[in-house]
């Protein structure tokens, strides 16, 4: 019985796959003409792509198709390395403003102490402040599933406590031997 031979590994290459390009450049701007708009800001009109492209390299600067789905597309004469330079910036600008909502879960029990209680309601409106939304779980254990209203009063307690400042996003509903609701922050005014 012979082995076969063995196959050679798939070669792969060192470089990632290139990025698509969102802007087309100079020669790669495939329109026959394009509403200019010159190294200063002003709209030249719409004028023949090589006419454009003469225009760009007098400044020693780049033609950039700024909208391409416009008719005619809109081009600018401007430096490419800084006008890329400068999206990269707004990008990260954008980013760095973004805020993840996380939803943060308090647990409690039907017969949770007064003072246990207000610190549950203090870490709550901590977390509306900081614009998370909150998972109020209220479990039950053993004998204490033969009185589901005190925990439907306890809900009430906490809704009531917290219409000031957040609003209820779903109501309370059974899941096995807890009830949940969650909290939303009120918007800002």
């Amino acid at each position: 019985m012979s082995i076969p031979p063995r196959k050679p590994a798939p070669v792969r290459s060192a470089q990632p796959a290139p990025k698509e390009e969102t802007h087309r450049i100079n020669n790669k701007i495939d329109s026959r003409e394009v509403r200019l708009i010159d190294a200063e800001g002003n709209n030249v009109g719409v004028v023949l792509t090589r006419q454009a492209l003469i225009m760009a390299e007098e400044a020693e600067l780049d033609l950039v198709e700024i909208s391409p789905d416009a008719k005619p597309p809109v081009a600018k004469i401007l430096d490419f390395g800084k006008f890329k330079f400068q999206e990269q910036k707004k990008a990260n600008e954008a980013r760095k403003k973004q805020r993840v909502i996380e939803i943060k879960e308090l647990k409690l029990r039907p017969m949770i102490d007064d003072h246990d209680y207000e610190t549950k309601m203090k870490a709550a409106k901590r977390f509306f402040d900081e614009g998370d939304k909150v998972k109020v779980t209220l479990r039950f254990k053993g004998r204490e599933m033969d009185h589901q209203e005190l925990g439907h009063k306890l809900l009430a307690r906490v809704k009531v406590d917290t219409a000031e400042i957040a609003k209820v996003e779903m109501e309370p509903r059974f899941e096995g031997r807890q009830i949940i609701m969650i909290l939303a922050p009120k918007a800002a005014k």
